[in-house]
């Protein structure tokens, strides 16, 4: 299997274990550009469809504002809290392929950057 089938296959057996929050670590970190797209696109999607809430956990930020309605921006080690972010994209039947062309996915971005930076 490609790796982008074997993460489907692996949520899709998280899945069947009917489990109330999921904690994804780095899922989508060993493919490449376009099949990490179409993963998160796809595993996006069936979380939503499921109802299921996930944890993700990624230093991607376009990965974190694309597929999460929060995002915790969290301090260099000793690791704190530093924000919670509220993403709201203002688009209805919100994929992580739409978020990404929505108006504010930028600032969402570049709110995120300063966070993680602490440039203003």
């Amino acid at each position: 299997l490609s790796g982008g089938m074997r993460q489907r296959a692996a949520l899709i057996r998280t899945l069947a274990l009917e489990p109330d929050l999921l904690l994804l670590d780095e899922p989508f970190s060993a493919l490449d550009y376009q099949t990490r797209l179409e993963v998160c696109d796809d595993i996006g999607t069936i979380l939503k469809n499921e109802g299921k809430t996930a944890i993700l956990v990624t230093h991607d930020l376009s990965e974190a504002i694309s597929m999460g309605d929060r995002v915790v921006v969290l301090t260099k080690r000793p690791c704190t809290i530093r924000d919670i972010i509220t993403i709201d994209l203002g688009i209805d039947n919100r994929t992580p392929m739409t978020s990404r062309n929505a108006p504010a996915f930028k600032d969402y971005f570049n709110i995120i950057w300063k966070e993680l930076t602490g440039n203003e």
